[in-house]
């Protein structure tokens, strides 16, 4: 089968297809319609990326035409990083990394005691995109640090007999209530969950979670 697919978000367009031929044929369609109305492609800011499940990857520049296209191992779109093993991990590492820069940007208004404490937070900057996120255990426990620290901050050392020392995890989760951000994410996918199920049958989306995969299953345990 022959999947070709173009994927638009205003100026960030993904091409699709399952064969190197069929890119090349969605390629000439899209430059065709881009002309037409007086657009054109950047070839420094284009980049192609090979996905397979097993097997070495072809390294090589894609050439189409007068283009050469830098293949990569990951890149980033609306916001998220898309990799070639089809992993997580990079991306949960990019949103805490993020989530490090916004709390430094922001130090003083955090520490600040004029503003309420639940203004505070930085977890919108993590959480982005976390609906479709499959957490490994590792995952989980790096989130669950990231937030651990940036809360530790928000409240503040306790005093102790005179003696000041950083709020330990209990005291922290008492003082949220058992809030957690793990928590937070799966309660989104669940959320989202419900969001696709009252999809049209018509919208892809919803075929995509109604589809049945046909054929083999290949060897060994399947990827989280």
């Amino acid at each position: 089968m022959k999947l070709k697919q173009i994927v638009a978000y205003a100026d960030d367009v993904v091409l699709l297809a399952r064969s190197w031929k069929a890119c090349k044929e969605i390629f000439h369609r899209l430059q065709n319609e881009a002309t037409l109305v007086g657009l054109t492609i950047n070839e420094d800011k284009t980049k192609h990326m090979q996905i397979k499940r097993m097997g070495i990857k072809d390294i090589t520049h894609l050439k189409i035409n007068n283009f050469a296209f830098e293949n990569v191992e990951n890149f980033s779109y609306l916001g998220s990083i898309l990799n070639a093993d089809n992993k997580m991990n990079m991306e949960i590492a990019e949103r805490i990394s993020k989530g490090n820069k916004a709390y430094y940007a922001k130090a003083k208004l955090i520490k600040s005691k004029f503003l309420k404490k639940n203004t505070k937070m930085t977890s919108p900057v993590v959480t982005y995109s976390s609906e479709t996120c499959t957490l490994t255990v590792e995952d989980q426990n790096n989130l669950r640090i990231f937030e651990r620290k940036i809360l530790s901050k928000i409240f503040g050392p306790v005093s102790i007999d005179n003696m000041w020392r950083i709020r330990n995890n209990m005291e922290i989760d008492k003082l949220v209530e058992g809030a957690d951000i793990v928590r937070s994410i799966k309660a989104q996918r669940i959320k989202w969950l419900g969001h696709v199920q009252r999809m049209d049958q018509t919208r892809p989306t919803r075929k995509l979670l109604d589809w049945k995969r046909m054929g083999i299953r290949p060897v060994g345990r399947p990827r989280q």
